[in-house]
């Protein structure tokens, strides 16, 4: 919680996952801020990796799953600690998919090594899982239940990746299944389906075999007690038992992601301001249409900080 001007604002922090990487994010931080240098440079040595060239420098591998998520991760947890050195808390924190691993590391539930450390793998492990013969794709303007119902009724293996915000819903599984679960959902009235530049149906069942070798990763990680909660995906309910947080992450890698419950359930306890730490404004954007009564910040760039310490 923070107390700006005799106000005290519920606060979460929110992570966002793959897919909001880009070329330069986090250089200004890394430049300016010795504690985000630190970090960035941290989780390239435990990564094994130039980070700094990943981030910074123009490359193809920036948009690889195995490279993203670590670059993403490592990015996202600089800005955090920029945020605590400026006084900066929260009283809740979550992150779509990858992102909850920023979660956990701003709860205090994992170090930012192990999170390294794990992420790296994880995305290996995502990689490699399907490298072909797999699809996702957003569903726009469609209720989810219709969703979910065209999905069951679908040949093959399709089903709901992503539950983002109301009229966004993303699908994932077997292409042919999901291209079919498209064309259904088109004559059912959906605005648009768009599929999605991924490299592997992310999860889906698909990935189960992912997940089970993330659980051999996650076995000697030290899931620390909890300095403040975290929302998981996976069930869209508050953790604050280190012992549920290893069977939470392999599941979530094929289970779907409940982002929008999640932000709900939030609400419902009080939080009042969200800020996005990390490359992009998807999750800002997402909670216009979730609940336009909340405040949504997005922190990515140092005059963002400046905004946000000044402003919450």
């Amino acid at each position: 919680m923070i107390k700006k001007g005799g106000n005290m604002s519920r606060v979460a922090f929110i992570f966002p996952g793959q897919g909001a990487q880009y070329v330069g994010m986090g250089q200004d931080f890394y430049e300016k801020i010795p504690v985000c240098k630190r970090v960035i440079d941290l989780a390239g040595q435990v990564a094994k990796l130039d980070l700094p060239a990943l981030c910074f420098e123009q490359n193809d591998k920036i948009n690889i799953t195995e490279y993203t998520q670590i670059a993403m991760l490592g990015v996202s947890v600089a800005i955090l600690e920029a945020l605590k050195e400026q006084g900066m808390s929260s009283c809740v924190n979550a992150g779509l998919s990858l992102g909850e691993y920023g979660a956990l590391v701003a709860s205090g539930a994992m170090s930012m090594e192990d999170a390294f450390a794990v992420v790296r793998k994880r995305g290996i492990y995502m990689q490699e899982a399907v490298p072909t013969g797999g699809a996702m794709a957003a569903v726009l303007g469609c209720e989810a239940k219709m969703i979910e119902k065209i999905c069951q009724e679908t040949e093959g293996i399709v089903s709901v990746a992503n539950y983002n915000c109301p009229g966004q819903i993303v699908i994932t599984g077997e292409t042919k299944a999901v291209s079919m679960a498209g064309e259904a959902l088109k004559e059912a009235g959906a605005r648009r389906v768009l599929p999605l530049k991924v490299s592997g149906p992310f999860h889906s069942k698909m990935l189960t075999g992912a997940g089970e070798q993330l659980k051999k990763v996650l076995e000697p990680v030290k899931i620390m007690n909890f300095d403040i909660p975290y929302v998981t995906n996976v069930t869209a309910e508050y953790v604050t038992d280190p012992s549920l947080v290893k069977s939470l992450l392999v599941q979530q890698v094929s289970s779907s992601v409940l982002w929008q419950q999640s932000v709900e359930r939030m609400i419902s306890e009080g939080v009042d301001t969200f800020i996005e730490i990390g490359p992009g404004k998807t999750l800002t954007g997402f909670m216009r249409k979730i609940n336009r009564n909340v405040k949504a910040v997005n922190v990515e760039k140092l005059e963002d900080l400046e905004k946000v310490v000044k402003g919450v």
